[in-house]
Parts: C-alpha cells; structure tokens; sequence
C-alpha cells in the first residue's frame, strides 16, 4: 500500500512539474487553468494537450502545449525553423472557421519555454486512438487506451474530413499538405476535426478557375517537425515537386486505409533514402489490388483505391467523396443532420426529433452521449421545441447509468420541470414526464425528486385539462412505491381526494378512488382508517362505477392483510356507510351481488371476532372468580374446621337448655333470622348460592375423610347401662348449667326440634312428645318411686337440685324382659341406616359450610348416644333381670328425677298395651337423639 501510494504520489508530482513547467509563464495561464495531460497531436504529435478552463466562464476548453525542451538538440536556427512551422500552423487554424476545422478559442502565446493556444474541448487525436501513444502522459490514460471507434463513428469521421477538405479545396483554395491521423483531432463530442495547417499551400490564383499551388522541394536535411509526414503523402510531392488538391484526396485514401487496419500507413517510407521509396511506392501502387485492401468495408474498397491512384486525375474530389454510397448510413445520416441543425426552422426540426426514436436504438451509447445527448439538451432553449426534444433525451437517460443521469442530463432537466409555458407546451411537458415517472423517481437524487418532480406531479393532478389528470392518475400507482411515505401522506393523497371530490369528470372521480384503491398497500392501517375511508362518505355521486369504487376501496382494505377493518370501524362506519349503498337503484344484479358479498364477510367477521372475545372474557371472569373463592377458603379454611367442632358441641349441651328455658329467646331469633333473610336482594341470594355451588365443587375435586366412628359393636359382657346414662345426664345437665349464661344462640335459628313435658306426676299415663313425629307413653304400674318435689324439672336450669334417693322396686305383676324383647324394641333404630335430619343446623351455620358436614358430626353423636342407652341385639346386658340392680343407682344424690316426667314411675307390665307402636317408639328415639 505504501509504495502504491508513493508511486501515485510521484505520479501527481511529476505531472504537476510537467504542467507547471510547460506552461510557467505563458500568457495562456492568465485568463485558463491549465488541467491534466490528457492527449497529445499536431505533426510528429508534438502538441501536448490538457484539459482546462476559462477562469471568468469556467468554460471548458483544451490547452495545446508544445514545450520547447523537445528541440533542444537543435541547433538555433533549426530551432528557429521549428519554431516557426508550429507558429504558422496555429495561426493559419486561428483565422479559418469552419465545423469541420478545430475551433480555437484562444490564439498562440509565446513564452521562453513553450508555446501554447487554447481551443474547443477535445478528446484525443486520431492517432492517439489508433494506437499512437508518443508524448502522452505515463501511464496512458484508459479513456484513450480502450477507445473503439464504431462503424458510425468512422464513417461520420470520414465524412466530416471530406467536408473538410472540400470546404478548403473549394472555399479557401488551399491545400492542407499534411493530412495524417495526427492531424485529425476527436473533440470531446466525438467529432473529428481538421488542425495542422503547418505546409498548407495557399492559391497563387485563387479568382481562377483552375487553382495553382506552388510545391516546395523535399529537403531531407531540414528537422523531422519542418517536413510533413511522408507516408501520407502524394507521390507527385516527391517525384514530380507538384501538388493540387487531388494530393489532399490521397492523404484522406491513405488516412482511410489507416482507419481500417488498426493505424498503420499503406506504405513505410525509409526517410534516409525518400526517392527510392516513393520510386517503388509508385510501382506498388500501380498494381495494387483488392488483397491489400481486405480489411476495409466492400461498399468503400473501390473508392479507397481510386483515392491511392497514381495519376491525381483519376482521384475523386473532396466534394465526390462526400457523395459516395459507403457515407448514406442512418447513423451517419443523423449525425450530419444534428452538425446542422442550427440551420434548420422549428417545423424542420420537429420532424426529425419525431424520427429520432427509432434511430437512437442502432447507435452506440458513446455515440449518442458524446454526440446526439449535447445537441438534445441545446434546444431545451426553444421552448416550443420541449416537447419534441424530451422524449429522446428521456429515451438516451434510459441507458445511462445513475452517476451519467446525474451528471450528464438532470442538470438539463430542472428548468424543463418548472416550465409553465407556453400552456400546450407545458402540457406535454407534465404527460411526458409522467409517462417516464418511474425512470425519473429512480436514478433522480432524493433532494431533486422533493424539489423538482413530485411539485410537477402534484401540478399534474391539479391541471385543468382532464386528460392529464387522468393519466397522472393511473400513472401514479405504477411509481407509488418509490414515493417517500410523509410526501405520499401529506401531499399525494390530499391532492387525489380534492381531485375526485371537486371535478366534474366522472372518468376522473372513478380514476381517483381506482388511484387509492392500488396505492392502499403502501399506506398504514390507522392513516386508512382515520383518513382514507372517512373520505369515501363525502362523495357526492352515486354512479355506478363510483359506487363500485367506493366498494373496491372498502374490500381492498378489509382483505388485505397487512391493513384491516377493526370491529368498531365495521360496526359504526363500514356496515352503516356500505348497507344503503347496496340498494341504490343505479346498480345492477351482479353489483348488487358485489355489495352483498362483502357485507356478508363483514358480518362474518364482525360476529366471530366479538363471539370470540366474549368467550374469552367469560373465561377469564369464571378463572378469576375460582381464584378468588380458593382464595377466601384458603383464609378462612383453618377457623372453619377449628369452629366447626366448637359449634356442633355448643349445639348439643345447650341446645336442651335453650330450647326449655328460651322459648322467646327462640322466636326472636327466628324473627330477627326471618328479617334477615328477608333482607337479602335476589342478586344476594344468587351470588350466595353460586358460591355454595362453588365449594361444593371445590369440595368434591379434593374431598376430605374425616373420621368415622364405628359403630360398637356387640360386646358379650354386660353394659352396665345405668352408670353410662348417669354420667351423661350428668356431664350434660353441668355442661349447661356452667355454659348457658354465656353460651346462648339468640342469633342462631331456632332449631326445627321441639321437646314437651308435662309437669304433674300421678300414676295416669305421661305423654312425653319430642316435637317432631310421634309421642311414647309409659303406665305407672311397675314402679314404686319415692322421689322429691314433683314440681321440680331436671332441665329447668341451674336452681333444680335433682332427689337425694330414688327406689325402682319391680312390681311382682312386671314381666322380665328377656333379650329377645329387648332386641325387638330396639332393631328398628340399630339397622336404620337413614341419616338424621340435619336442617336446623344447616339454617344455624348459613351458607358457610365447613369441611365435615353437620350432618357427619350429628349422625356420630346420635350413634355414640343409641350406643350407650340401648344394649346391642343379643347381647347378655339386654335381660330385664339386670336392669333392676342398673336402675338403683339412679338414686345418687344430684341427679334429679322427681318430676321429670321422663324418669316418672311407669307401669311395664303391659308393654304391648302402653306402647301403641314398636316402630313407633323407635322412630321416636330416633327423632329423640338425632
């Protein structure tokens, strides 16, 4: 990398050293800036020439320098000789003017170290091209290395020096002397021109008609740059010290033969020893035949050996030359026809720039740029020639590159986008463009395209000829994707909707809503949404195609995919905008058909999407109320089944107490209950049976097994049943005395279980009713009871001091209760599997439910209690001879039997006659205890 850079560098250094060396001081540099060395020609290509510039009009220009260190060698007058040959050569150039002669813009300046003049742009010399590289820059530069000249361009060439030629033969009467590839000089347009005029030979008779042109002797002492080049030149020059203009012809034959193989002369001259070369020259010539003339074009052989011929007779003349079948070329032809056209009038012209399509496809891209494309962009000046000239300068920016479009033609193009008038004029202007706005958009700058097209777009839209704004409207989707978004949202669209909302066109209203229907894909949804499909309720007609118009608008953006209509914009915009649509009169059974398909698909989609998210939603509200539910049971699960216990005991050693002593403590209850459920709204009580249902649920995914008490089964010993019933009794009567001032159930239900005793004790027969289904009687014989006051209930409270002995004497009359008996009396209850109605603690607890139910506790306690006062069927306990010895103990001191009438003295003689029913009795037990 660094001695590429070093090599570049010293490059650079000795190329500016050259050029400041050639030029220091030379008055050419006061009014140009000299450039790179780019060419080199003239005789011997001596001239160095650089590109450059005109400091005041930044013209460009071309710099020819000829550096006197070239002839050093020397000596001073041939120096001198030098010298003056180059100096008559530029003036002579300087004073003739011609298209076909190399124009120079600025005369010969002479300083000490060289001479320099100024001329048109130019490219290379022909010799440079055909591969003559002397005095060029190092390296060669490769716009000259990899030239290749086409067909058209050597034929136009050709045909422009024979112009040239007959402009000096006939107009000037001179001979050039010294026509050579070094000569003829390529501007930068690809033209060739004619320099070099260092051995023309002027008319010594100009007014005859016959000119004379006197001839010099060779002189092969004299410097190479004194003498013209001999291997172009006539052999009458040498042989016979005459020339006329026929030896200008046989330069151009040799020049041509050079053209066709690849630069080298017809003949080699030996410049030692001229005479003999030109002597066998002349014998070569005069048998030259088609072999030596192959690889020139057939239609022209034949002319270019006329132009070889020995005898300048036989030559044809410049004016021939310019006439001969090989030059009647198209390309040729037009670019003759562009080097005149400034002589042509508007009508001319615009016939030709119609033509000019079909002949820019057979030229080479080069040609057209370099030749055809300056010509073009000069009669943007003529403002009625526009529209003629623009499409061909589109047509050339087609094939250009991006960086050539840029370079070569926009600069062109910004004062056609702005032209306005002539009004026709600008019309066909704005078609024209937009009929190529897509090449425009492309390979046009982004700042160019904001500053200079999409301003001519929008005044398309906005003309007041219909036809533009028709096709500016179906041109705009074609381009639509290379329009930046905010210049599509901001000025496009409102421009195409005052379009279709204030013409009075319907070809442009339809092409309006047709227009956004295929630019909606390159807009977002809410700008749709909120901007585009509002405006298609402003629209005034009701054609039919307008309407269908609207309806592709509508479908366009519901379909697509990126777009959409949301369900709101259906349901309060679309359907209500669409469905009244639908039933116009104008419209036929296939739009009819159109209409109700689409609203059909909305309604679709319009149901499924909100069924969907209802179904969602309902979902989420059941997951979110289950949470909440397994939330509160979490909380409250560990007081429940801590109180459940609590309460169920509380239940059954007050429950008696309370239900004797609290009559009206009961209905207050059952009257504030009653007020309370009569307070509940029947959302309350929905939502309360919703949550019920819900821990049932709850309950039954992850039941719980509380512990079951078994029943007892049959033990053979005997139960000594009196100790077990007082015990309970008693536990029971203290549980209630301690506990009932501060347990009471005044906010809980009154239970559905009533217990009645009677008061009196005589020996008629005790009712004693258990306030559910049934009563049990009892006859006093049998018994002999010595007890105290008959007023006092056992259950009265905490005042009743129970008897201090009691005596059960068995009457002799009373049969022994054999098991059998016993068994028979008390089956019914012990096989009953039925479960004890629960109701009244399901009314106490309300709603909450704990883990085990009431009825599970209940049914225990009312199975530990059968267990305890009734002896298992079978079993020895159950004989009536034990019960005598049981029943005495009911005599200790605390337990209180007078006047309960539970405990009254009963006749059990006559079993079968004091209990009306068996089963009876035992559902009253049943009843009775659970």
């Amino acid at each position: 990398m660094e001695s590429m850079l070093n090599k570049l560098k010293s490059t650079v250094t000795k190329v500016t050293a050259d050029v400041t060396s050639a030029v220091m001081g030379n008055p050419v540099t006061r009014e140009f800036d000299v450039g790179r060395h780019i060419a080199s020609g003239g005789n011997g290509l001596a001239w160095k020439i650089f590109n450059g510039t005109k400091k005041s009009t930044k013209q460009e220009v071309a710099v020819f320098v000829f550096d006197k260190k070239l002839i050093d060698k020397y000596q001073k007058f041939e120096k001198d000789q030098i010298i003056d040959s180059l100096k008559r050569g530029v003036q002579q150039l300087t004073r003739l003017r011609h298209p076909r002669l190399l124009t120079v813009q600025h005369p010969l300046e002479e300083s000490r170290d060289c001479l320099a003049f100024c001329t048109e742009p130019v490219c290379a010399s022909l010799a440079n091209v055909l591969g003559s590289w002397d005095n060029l820059p190092s390296p060669v530069p490769s716009d000259i290395k990899d030239y290749k000249l086409y067909d058209v361009e050597t034929k136009y060439g050709l045909l422009q020096v024979s112009e040239g030629l007959s402009f000096l033969h006939s107009s000037v009467k001179m001979v050039h002397g010294n026509l050579t590839p070094e000569n003829i000089i390529l501007n930068k347009s690809g033209a060739w021109k004619i320099m070099g005029f260092d051995f023309c030979i002027q008319s010594t008779n100009p007014s005859e008609q016959e000119p004379k042109f006197p001839c010099k002797e060779w002189d092969p002492n004299l410097p190479s740059l004194c003498l013209p080049n001999p291997e172009y030149l006539a052999p009458e020059y040498i042989l016979s010290v005459s020339c006329e203009t026929a030896s200008d012809m046989y330069s151009l034959g040799a020049v041509m033969y050079a053209v066709f193989n690849k630069g080298k002369p017809i003949f080699e001259v030996n410049k030692q020893d001229i005479y003999k070369s030109f002597s066998r020259q002349l014998d070569q010539l005069s048998r030259l035949n088609s072999s030596a003339l192959q690889n020139i074009p057939e239609e022209v052989r034949e002319h270019v050996k006329l132009l070889l011929n020995v005898a300048p007779a036989v030559r044809p003349d410049a004016d021939q030359m310019t006439k001969i079948p090989f030059f009647d070329d198209v390309g040729a032809m037009t670019l003759q026809y562009f080097d005149s056209l400034f002589q042509r009038d508007n009508l001319q012209k615009s016939q030709f720039f119609k033509g000019l399509p079909k002949v820019l496809p057979k030229l080479p891209k080069r040609v057209i740029i370099q030749r055809i494309l300056p010509c073009l962009t000069a009669e943007f000046v003529n403002p009625d020639m526009v529209p003629f000239v623009l499409p061909n300068v589109l047509l050339i920016a087609e094939e250009c590159t991006k960086e050539e479009y840029v370079r070569l033609v926009l600069p062109d193009l910004g004062p056609v986008f702005k032209q306005q008038e002539p009004i026709q004029a600008s019309n066909m202007i704005l078609l024209i463009f937009l009929q190529k706005m897509d090449l425009l958009l492309t390979k046009t700058p982004a700042d160019e395209i904001k500053n200079s097209v999409l301003p001519m777009v929008y005044r398309a839209l906005e003309a007041p000829s219909i036809q533009i704004q028709e096709l500016c409207l179906n041109i705009i989707p074609t381009f639509a994707n290379l329009i930046d978004y905010p210049s599509m949202k901001n000025s496009l669209i409102p421009r195409i909707k005052n379009a279709c909302l204030q013409t009075s066109s319907l070809a442009v209203r339809v092409n309006s809503l047709v227009c956004l229907g295929k630019i909606l894909e390159y807009l977002d949804k809410w700008f749709v949404l909120d901007d585009i499909l509002p405006f298609l309720q402003q629209i005034p007609s009701k054609e039919p195609a307008v309407l269908m118009g609207i309806l592709g608008i509508y479908k366009c953006t519901f379909t697509h995919k990126k777009l959409g209509i949301t369900k709101e914009q259906l349901a309060g915009k679309v359907l209500p905008h669409l469905i009244p649509l639908s039933i116009e009169n104008n419209l036929n059974l296939n739009q009819f058909n159109s209409f109700i398909c689409v609203i059909k698909d909305m309604l679709n989609r319009l149901e499924a999407e909100h069924k969907t998210k209802l179904e969602q939603l309902h979902v989420m509200q059941e997951q979110q109320k289950s949470l909440d539910i397994a939330n509160q049971m979490n909380v409250s699960e560990e007081a429940r089944s801590n109180s459940t216990s609590n309460q169920i005991d509380k239940v059954f050693n007050t429950g008696g107490t309370d239900l004797l002593t609290s009559g009206s403590e009961s209905k207050e209850n059952e009257m504030s209950s009653k007020q309370k459920k009569a307070s509940l709204t029947l959302e309350e009580k929905q939502k309360l049976a919703k949550e019920q249902e819900q821990a049932q649920k709850l309950k039954s995914q992850q039941p719980l097994k509380p512990q079951a008490t078994a029943i007892t089964p049959p033990v053979k010993q005997t139960k000594d049943l009196t100790d077990t019933l007082i015990d309970n009794m008693s536990s029971l009567t203290s549980h209630s005395i301690n506990k009932a001032s501060s347990t009471g159930f005044s906010s809980v239900p009154p239970m559905a279980v009533g217990m009645g005793f009677s008061s009196p004790l005589d020996n008629t027969k005790r009712n004693v009713t258990n306030g559910l289904n049934t009563s049990m009687g009892f006859q006093t014989a049998g018994f002999a009871m010595g007890a105290g006051p008959t007023t006092q209930n056992f259950f009265s409270g905490p005042s009743a001091t129970g008897t201090t002995k009691m005596n059960i004497v068995p009457s002799a009359s009373m049969p022994n209760y054999s098991p059998m008996n016993a068994a028979s009396a008390i089956s019914p209850l012990t096989q009953q599997n039925r479960p004890p109605d629960m109701s009244a603690l399901d009314n106490l607890f309300g709603p909450q439910k704990p883990k085990v139910s009431m009825k599970q506790l209940a049914q225990q306690k009312s199975s530990q209690w059968v267990n305890q006062f009734v002896p298992q069927q079978g079993s020895p306990g159950a004989s009536s001879s034990v019960l005598g010895p049981q029943m005495n103990m009911l005599g200790q001191p605390g337990f209180g039997i007078q006047g309960n009438p539970f405990f009254a003295p009963q006749n059990f003689a006559q079993p079968a006659n004091t209990m009306t029913n068996s089963s009876s009795a035992s559902n009253d037990l049943k009843d009775l205890f659970g």
